[in-house]
């Protein structure tokens, strides 16, 4: 979802957007990923930033996430591509569960300078999706293993996929997916 085109339709429908930026955004992921480094070797001295954390725990974890909310620095190539880009925000996670620690680091975009506990809730709500509907379609349905890629069958079978999903959850909100699939074989 974090395309050029997408940003720039919410910008001009009157929205903001806070739109993840992974490894395959090339550029975009370079620049941040160097410029939030830069910052943190005299942390963040020389840009004011807006810093929120939280410590959660359960289903088995322990988890601190830190979240800051940087400003797109003048000397940005990729701002001007990006329409109505404003501010950059970073989300560091470490968890530990059954002794082991993994730490993972996320990149966003910004049309809305927003304060960083602002931010932790749009990314955590992001997840919340992630979690609920994409893993749905990516585990339960397989989506990401289909090899489909004749004329628009793809898309075809994503939207089956997904009227589906939702029949299941209104049918049967108590009913687990994977067991709602079991059950219609």
């Amino acid at each position: 979802g974090c395309q050029r085109d997408i940003a720039q339709r919410i910008v001009e429908a009157g929205g903001d957007y806070c739109l993840a930026v992974k490894a395959n955004q090339g550029n975009l992921h370079a620049d941040i990923t160097n410029h939030v480094a830069d910052q943190m070797k005299d942390k963040f001295a020389r840009v004011k930033i807006s810093r929120h954390e939280t410590d959660d725990e359960g289903h088995g974890r322990v988890e601190k996430r830190s979240y800051y909310v940087l400003p797109i620095p003048k000397k940005f190539e990729e701002a001007e591509k990006w329409a109505g880009l404003k501010a950059m925000g970073v989300a560091i996670s470490e968890t530990i569960r059954d002794g082991k620690i993994t730490n993972q680091v996320r990149y966003y975009i910004m049309s809305r300078n927003l304060k960083a506990q602002e931010f932790a809730d749009t990314a955590r709500g992001h997840w919340g999706i992630e979690n609920g509907e994409h893993y749905v379609l990516d585990v339960v349905w397989n989506e990401d293993s289909s090899r489909t890629n004749t004329g628009h069958a793809a898309e075809n079978l994503a939207n089956l996929r997904r009227a589906a999903r939702n029949l299941v959850a209104v049918a049967d909100p108590n009913r687990g997916f994977a067991a709602a699939k079991r059950a219609a074989r």
